[in-house]
């Protein structure tokens, strides 16, 4: 978010514990990008702070987290004190979470893994109504496709992105028997490591389709360790994934900060993806 946009998803994360009789002396911004991830001390709570447009997909991820909570998921859950539910608040929708404090080391990729296979199997146990993965696809190739909502984009890198997110979306998407729900987006800013063990978070993002496509968000080696993917396959969905984030950052109305680098570095990205996807 702009700083104009922050203060007013600041002030509206404060003034919502508040109101439900959280104790608030100090609000520090952990997260911002096209929305917010606020530590609220000493209350620790972390508010998820989104504008009202996006109030559908924050009510979908407190679903997702009560259904994850209760097969014991290893999520990070909603903050115990306050009903489970979104609030609305100056053009603001706002969650409230339980604040994990990071621990500093990394994860290993065998224990990227591990997490991965438990939560893949806490969400092969409930039942959730979510979108395809290749749904998702076809909203950014929307965007790539229509000059007025991505006007900056040159045309070269447009035909790029839409010849991407096309032909391997329609080759993915066409046998679905291995398709179950997943994360979405479980890339390494989305996997806390905390002294309960990982944690995932941002879930908004669950839809249906290949494990792989979850791998795929994940660092390489973290791949080696799920027994019995499809190693092509996570390839070919890590082209994917990058030609949607691109599309997001080439959108007018993008608010993710140093969208400059991150267009250039996410049609970098696709490129390399791209050249892993080749036969040999």
């Amino acid at each position: 978010m702009e700083q104009r946009e922050l203060r007013r998803a600041v002030e509206a994360g404060r003034a919502t514990a508040l109101g439900l009789g959280l104790q608030v002396d100090e609000v520090t911004v952990v997260h911002n990008s096209d929305r917010v991830a606020l530590r609220l001390a000493p209350c620790d709570v972390l508010a998820r702070v989104a504008p009202s447009a996006h109030l559908a997909d924050s009510e979908f991820e407190v679903e997702v987290a009560h259904h994850l909570t209760e097969v014991a998921a290893p999520v990070a859950e909603l903050d115990p004190r306050v009903q489970p539910r979104v609030h609305v608040r100056n053009a603001f929708a706002i969650s409230l979470w339980t604040y994990y404090e990071p621990l500093e080391s990394e994860i290993a990729p065998a224990d990227y893994a591990d997490v991965f296979i438990r939560h893949h199997a806490a969400l092969r146990r409930i039942d959730l109504n979510a979108p395809h993965f290749t749904d998702r696809i076809a909203a950014a190739l929307r965007e790539v496709n229509d000059q007025e909502r991505s006007p900056e984009l040159p045309d070269a890198d447009r035909e790029l992105l839409g010849n991407t997110l096309s032909g391997l979306s329609a080759a993915i998407g066409i046998a679905k028997t291995r398709d179950q729900l997943l994360h979405g987006e479980p890339h390494p800013g989305n996997l806390l490591n905390t002294r309960r063990g990982p944690l995932f978070v941002d879930l908004a993002t669950a839809c249906r389709g290949p494990v792989e496509f979850d791998l795929a968000h994940a660092p390489e080696e973290v791949g080696e360790h799920y027994a019995g993917v499809d190693q092509g396959l996570i390839h070919r969905c890590r082209a994917l994934n990058w030609a949607m984030f691109s599309a997001w950052r080439w959108r007018r109305d993008d608010q993710m900060p140093d969208r400059d680098h991150c267009r250039a570095e996410g049609l970098n990205q696709v490129r390399a993806a791209l050249d892993r996807c080749e036969p040999s």
